[in-house]
């Protein structure tokens, strides 16, 4: 519903011209009504914009969308990681090619429905863009949108920064917008019933392979099914009962295909490494910096120190230890509301060892 409605930018006339863009990056395949690219979502773009009397357009970018966020996905998982593909949607679909998209058809900006706010600020002679949460804490996007920089912030309207979600929600009721009450799409968009493991079955470019479960002291308890079919934190589905505690997916091996099962604490990590780490503002610190980090959409921000390596990777280490980081996931760091930048997880360290 956010996405389509971006109701305080259309709520006063302007000379501006508006056209509200509808990604198409499935390709007509039926994702069910909830997602948000699906058909259902489509043609409620296309009420609204009757209702507000603007025009409407739908862009074709199903092949890149299949070759920048599906092949990705399932390629960070044959690698046994875990993706998260709204991070690569929005890199390389709404930010990349929608973007260049519309300033090659001459548009000034672009507005999404994302919860997060742009300030600009003149520093040492220059104008800086910089990128803060959403006001609406609980709805918060900036998690998503760490890779945006000084070439991409000029060009883009967050309206609905300022604004919580029910008073957006209120704002279409009182226009009457026939989206106001549209359920929130949870799942990931282009596998509608959530069974990411069939989704994963049917691609892969080669069958997952069966290999040991191992405790932390190198014990085979059992066999898994593939590592793409696990993620970090996963409790359920292991097949190991009758064990005298719960056990929990802590790591994986690749290199043995291996899957490695050990008690909750044993998903606490005190620090980790990212890759294709940028900074909103541009540049690479030459000291190390306190941050807040978060190191999926759904954590609360930790407090932490960030030491910089060389230029794309960083070292980042917490005041407390962090439970379930998991490499292939996002990694944002702020300082109070401002989002400084991010990258990819690609190991932890815990007891001296990286993983």
């Amino acid at each position: 519903m956010d996405s389509l409605e971006l109701i305080r930018g259309l709520a006063q006339p302007s000379p501006t011209k508006i056209v509200l863009v509808v990604i198409d990056g499935l390709g007509g395949i039926d994702v069910g009504t909830a997602a948000c690219c699906s058909a259902e979502a489509a043609a409620g773009a296309r009420r609204v914009c009757q209702a507000l009397g603007i025009p409407h357009d739908v862009l074709d970018l199903s092949r890149q969308f299949q070759e920048c966020v599906v092949r990705t996905f399932v390629q960070e998982y044959a690698r046994g990681r875990t993706p998260n593909p709204c991070l690569e949607c929005n890199r390389q679909i709404k930010f990349r090619h929608l973007l260049e998209r519309a300033r090659a058809l001459g548009f000034r900006w672009l507005a999404t429905g994302h919860y997060a706010r742009i300030r600009r600020a003149e520093q040492d002679g220059r104008t800086v863009y910089r990128l803060l949460r959403g006001a609406d804490r609980r709805k918060d996007q900036s998690y998503v949108l760490y890779m945006l920089g000084q070439d991409e912030l000029p060009h883009l309207l967050f309206p609905l920064g300022e604004m919580t979600k029910e008073e957006v929600r209120r704002e279409a009721e009182r226009r009457g917008l026939p989206s106001a009450r549209r359920p929130e799409s949870q799942e990931i968009c282009f596998i509608p019933d959530d069974d990411y493991r069939r989704f994963l079955a049917e691609r892969l470019a080669e069958p997952a392979q069966p290999g040991p479960i191992r405790n932390l002291a190198g014990e085979v308890l059992g066999t898994h099914r593939g590592l793409p079919y696990y993620t970090i934190g996963q409790r359920k589905g292991l097949g190991l009962s009758g064990q005298p505690h719960p056990l929990f997916v802590v790591a994986m091996d690749p290199a043995d295909n291996a899957l490695v099962v050990g008690p909750e604490q044993g998903l606490l990590h005190p620090a980790l490494q990212a890759e294709g780490v940028t900074l909103v503002a541009g540049g690479w610190p030459v000291e190390p910096l306190r941050v807040e980090a978060k190191v999926r959409y759904r954590t609360p921000a930790a407090p932490a120190t960030l030491f910089p390596l060389e230029r794309g990777s960083i070292r980042l280490e917490f005041d407390q230890a962090q439970r379930a980081i998991t490499p292939g996931q996002g990694l944002a760091f702020y300082q109070g509301d401002e989002l400084l930048g991010g990258g990819t997880i690609t190991s932890w360290h815990s007891n001296g060892s990286m993983v």
